[in-house]
């Protein structure tokens, strides 16, 4: 509980020099004692495992003061003074350190500690947890850098990522495989967010999800209300000079039916001269609905597991339900399954980069890294492609700004493979290419796969 600095060593000494240097250290610390500025010395031994095993000496002087400990350390450099070290060479390895007392234990009120882990702080942040010592909220300013603080700043791990991400083939890979990692974010972390922003980005329909801050669109007309509300028109159906009423017309357009395309309709069939209009209002159930959905399915020569989640009778079933709300509810299905798709094809993709590097040296979680990486970047540059074509959609831009940035996405995204493989496996274009083409066989495989278990899932689970 000394104000004053510690100074520490340790010694492994082998069982030939044992004797000696125990009686070197004995004399040693007895001279140390009469040192200005030494107050106490303790010493510690651990023995060796065996007879033969090297034992471990460890001794620890405590000062007065750092200027003490200045003029001990110098006496111990000078060459002229015979340390342990120039009397016994090899046969010991010698350690140091300097010890001093933490501030935080020496006051009697009780050290603060970090309010999520429980750690004791020594500063700003949290040495065990990285929280935040200042948990006060002063502004709602502050609250808002608290969400965002890593949008607003340009230094932040979040741009210094997704820069080099978007613009530098393989650079994280390689940066992160070579130890500089803590400027950039997780890679794991990194491939959920862009993959979480790219569904909710391509896939969210706020009408749907929205649907209380839009107003209600035009009712649409069943055929039985349009027959009953149009119950005039069969009359002027083959009257050529005939109108429809306007009670009929009124009630028609509520229901937002083309009034002059009905007219017209009537004008063809009298041109045509028929002997009536007939108006169909979507598809017909019944026998069509039953002919579409006889598919023949025989599963029989299949293994038991797949006939019973994939009978006839439970196929012709989806496919029914599929034809009721023209397939929204089933594609809805497939898109669900498609991030666990995509997430099972990473492992796979990283073990075909380990049959076409087998002499890269590299760990297999090397070559999975790479692909978590190419899929981070490929959700991202498609969720910027989705993003412009949606801000041209709601200026009404010409066309081809929208087609612009799909036709270059198209070609970005194989050429930046590329060069992520050159950059990160280092080896020559003619050889980089070869293997790039049998990687680009083996994902298109790999994706169309994973695309059809996708299908599986959605009907499996309808």
């Amino acid at each position: 509980m000394s104000s004053g600095p510690l100074y520490e060593k340790t010694a492994v000494v082998t069982a030939d020099v044992e004797e000696a240097f125990g009686d070197w250290l004995r004399e040693h610390l007895v001279d140390a004692a009469t040192y200005t500025g030494v107050v106490g010395i303790e010493t510690a031994f651990s023995p060796g495992d065996g007879e033969e095993a090297p034992g471990q000496h460890t001794w620890r002087y405590t000062f007065d003061n750092d200027e003490s400990l200045d003029v001990f350390l110098e006496r111990e450099g000078n060459d002229s003074y015979p340390g342990v070290e120039q009397r016994f060479g090899a046969d010991l390895t010698v350690t140091s350190r300097v010890l001093r007392e933490d501030p935080v234990y020496s006051g009697e009120e009780s050290p603060p500690t970090c309010l999520n882990c429980g750690a004791v702080l020594r500063g700003q942040y949290c040495g065990n947890c990285g929280q935040r010592a200042k948990t006060r909220l002063i502004s709602l300013w502050e609250l808002v850098r608290d969400a965002f603080g890593d949008l607003f700043e340009l230094d932040s791990r979040i741009w210094q990522t997704l820069i080099p991400l978007l613009v530098r083939p393989g650079r994280l890979t390689h940066d992160y495989l070579a130890g500089r990692r803590a400027r950039y974010m997780p890679p794991f972390r990194m491939y959920l967010v862009m993959s979480l922003v790219f569904f909710v980005v391509a896939f969210f329909n706020p009408r749907e999800e929205l649907a209380l801050l839009y107003a209600p669109e035009t009712e649409q007309a069943t055929p039985e209300q349009v027959e009953e509300a149009g119950a005039d028109t069969e009359a002027a159906v083959g009257e050529p000079d005939a109108a429809i009423p306007e009670e009929a017309r009124a009630e028609l357009e509520r229901f937002g039916m083309d009034i002059d395309a009905i007219n017209e309709r009537i004008a063809e069939a009298e041109a045509d001269d028929s002997e009536g209009l007939s108006i169909n209002f979507g598809d017909e159930a019944g026998d069509t609905e039953a002919e579409d959905c006889d598919l023949n399915w025989d599963v029989s020569n299949m293994p038991q597991w797949i006939q019973v989640r994939f009978s006839e009778e439970r196929v012709q079933a989806v496919c029914k339900r599929i034809r009721a709300d023209d397939g929204d509810t089933f594609g809805k299905r497939v898109l669900d399954n498609v991030p666990l798709a995509l997430f099972i094809l990473l492992p796979l993709m990283a073990l075909v980069l380990v049959f076409l590097y087998p002499l890269s040296k590299r760990y297999y979680v090397e070559h999975l890294l790479f692909f978590i990486h190419f899929h981070a970047f490929f959700f991202l540059i498609l969720t910027l492609q989705v993003l412009w074509t949606r801000l041209i959609g709601s200026f009404d831009g010409p066309g081809w700004l929208a087609v612009l940035p799909v036709v270059a996405t198209s070609l970005y995204i194989p050429v930046y493979l590329f060069k992520a493989l050159r950059r990160v496996y280092e080896q020559g274009w003619a050889l980089t290419m070869l293997k790039y083409l049998l990687l680009v066989v083996a994902y298109a495989a790999g994706f169309g796969t994973m695309l059809l278990l996708a299908l599986l899932i959605a009907v499996a689970g309808s």
